[in-house]
Order: C-alpha cells, then sequence, then structure tokens
C-alpha cells in the first residue's frame, strides 16, 4: 500500500499541515463513516510523525487492533499480489495512516 500523497521530498520527512490536507482530499469521494486506522509504530515510540496515508481493507482482530490489507484493484493491478494477499470478506474499505518510522 502506498499513498498517492507522499511526505515532502519523498524522503521520509513527515507531513506538514498542507500535505495532510492534501492527502484528505484524496479520500473526499469515500462516506464519512469509513474508519480511520492508525498503523502502529513498530519501535514502540510513543509518538511518531505522520507520513502518509492510503485506502485500505481493515480487518479488525480486537477492538484496539487487526489487519491491513491492500484493496481489490491493488491486488489486481499489481502482479506482485497474489490471492493470499487480498482481505477477508469480512475486511472493510478503511483510510489507514501510517508513522514515518
Amino acid at each position: 500500500m502506498t499513498t498517492g500523497t507522499p511526505a515532502p521530498d519523498d524522503d521520509g520527512a513527515p507531513l506538514t499541515l498542507d500535505s495532510l490536507r492534501a492527502l484528505l482530499a484524496e479520500f473526499a469521494d469515500l462516506p464519512g463513516d469509513t474508519p480511520v486506522i492508525l498503523q502502529k509504530d513498530g519501535e514502540g515510540n510513543d509518538f511518531s510523525p505522520l507520513a502518509g496515508g492510503d485506502r485500505a481493507m481493515y480487518l479488525a482482530d480486537t477492538a484496539y487492533s487487526g489487519e491491513a490489507y491492500p484493496t481489490a484493484e491493488e491486488v489486481a493491478a499489481d502482479p506482485q499480489y497474489t490471492e493470499e494477499d487480498e482481505a477477508p470478506e469480512e475486511a472493510v474499505l478503511a483510510v489507514v495512516l501510517y508513522p514515518v518510522n
């Protein structure tokens, strides 16, 4: 999953408020009740700058966490994906925001 709005200079720098606004505009066609999911910081830091976001399929494991999968369109368009990468039927379309690290 990749974002259509890369971080400034595409060098891993955090998004600015202007680039966040542009990113959010990409999701304007989604319904207002679309879930917004925050990717966990794999290094265990308390806070991390926002790097970007994308549409994804999300399946909650618990009320606190779950798994994200590429959308059906991404799977169909990218030959690196296989059927194993497809989201389970119960997954819902969501906006996933992810940290710099």
